[in-house]
């Protein structure tokens, strides 16, 4: 197995590839003290283990990756040999360079043909699900692959590579969504779906996107949805953006206009109507009596 090390700004082959920190395959054939201590990057770190057992420390939890499982630690995560080195065996990895990684907000950039509607739906995934460890042998095909591209460089290998990038985030979208509903049950994804929406209020969420942080289509996620809650999706938002404007009510420095935008009505009007329809009050009267009882 012949290594294979690449990185932007001191590799030719990356010279159209602003967005890839670092390819790498390595085989690791000595133990070197220190040679794997905490780091932490901006960028979304893919490794994928090909042969050994490796012990690495992500996100301040311990995990052992064998071969065939892909380790994948976002933006702002710390990674570490757990005993400060790199085992022996062989691996990939891949930096892959964002814009921008905000409460499950992504942007890879220019380079991936994924829509932005797709792109957004990868980063909430990934924040929502946070699976460091994924069983992936597909992904070791595809990081094949694109070494070979950056080995000859045929014609097209540029738009090759970054079409590949985006089936491997595909591929780790899907297998973190499959991994997270398979080890737990649906009230405790369902709390952490209720966290995120309630981080992102202002988005225009649709049942689609809901449901695909579940892996699961519209029909089915709604289905669950009611039966769990007693509430359609979109009626079961609606309630928690309710739950949150009561809240910010309760602060007399906050501009009713402010709090329907901050919290995904579109106007003002808007909140009014669906406020007194929830609570028999309109904003300004609840606002009134909350303050008196103050």
């Amino acid at each position: 197995m012949n290594q294979f090390s690449l990185q932007y700004g001191n590799s030719h082959e990356l010279e159209y590839f602003p967005h890839v920190e670092e390819f790498v395959l390595k085989k690791n054939n000595t133990i070197q003290l220190d040679s794997f201590l905490s780091v932490i990057s901006e960028s979304l770190r893919i490794y994928y283990v090909i042969e050994g057992k490796f012990e690495w420390v992500i996100d301040q939890n311990q995990h052992v990756l064998y071969p065939g499982e892909v380790a994948v630690v976002l933006p702002g995560q710390k990674i570490a040999g757990s005993k400060g080195f790199l085992d022996i065996g062989s691996l990939f990895w891949m930096h892959i360079k964002v814009k921008a990684w905000e409460e499950g907000r992504v942007n890879f950039g220019k380079w991936s043909a994924l829509s932005r509607k797709e792109r957004g739906l990868v980063g909430k995934i990934l924040m929502l699900n946070n699976l460091p460890v994924l069983k992936m042998k597909e992904a070791g095909d595809i990081l094949h692959e694109v070494k070979q591209e950056f080995m000859n460089q045929e014609l097209g290998y540029v738009t090759r590579v970054n079409h590949l990038m985006d089936s491997l985030l595909i591929l780790i979208a899907r297998q973190s969504t499959r991994q997270s509903t398979s080890r737990r049950d649906f009230p405790r994804t369902f709390m952490k779906l209720e966290q995120t929406l309630r981080k992102n209020l202002a988005h225009q969420w649709t049942v689609e996107e809901m449901a695909a942080l579940f892996g699961l289509g519209t029909t089915a996620f709604t289905e669950k949805v009611k039966s769990y809650t007693g509430f359609s999706p979109l009626n079961y938002l609606i309630n928690i953006r309710i739950s949150e404007t009561i809240k910010m009510l309760k602060r007399p420095d906050v501009n009713v206009t402010d709090i329907a935008l901050e919290t995904g009505f579109y106007s003002s009007q808007h909140f009014s109507t669906t406020f007194k329809k929830l609570t028999g009050y309109t904003p300004g009267e609840f606002r009134k009596i909350s303050t008196s009882k103050s």
